[in-house]
């Protein structure tokens, strides 16, 4: 498996942390608990965000890289 697609299903993995986290934040009732997720969710997205960057830089480098 290619670094490129080592990071896009990474990528995929976290973004859906990412929509499970804020859900368990929109579904529990503890104020804590929804701090908690709240948080990690928010993390999460910037690591998302920081991934995405460097798929983007990679598909500049490397266009047999890019989705189809």
């Amino acid at each position: 498996m290619t670094v490129g697609k080592k990071l896009k299903t990474t990528l995929s993995s976290l973004k859906s942390a990412q929509a499970d986290l804020e859900s368990f934040a929109l579904e529990t009732e503890s104020q804590t608990a929804k701090q908690m997720f709240s948080q990690f969710a928010d993390q999460t997205k910037s690591i998302v965000e920081g991934i995405e960057v460097r798929v983007r830089e990679i598909e500049g480098q490397e266009p047999q890289y890019k989705a189809r």
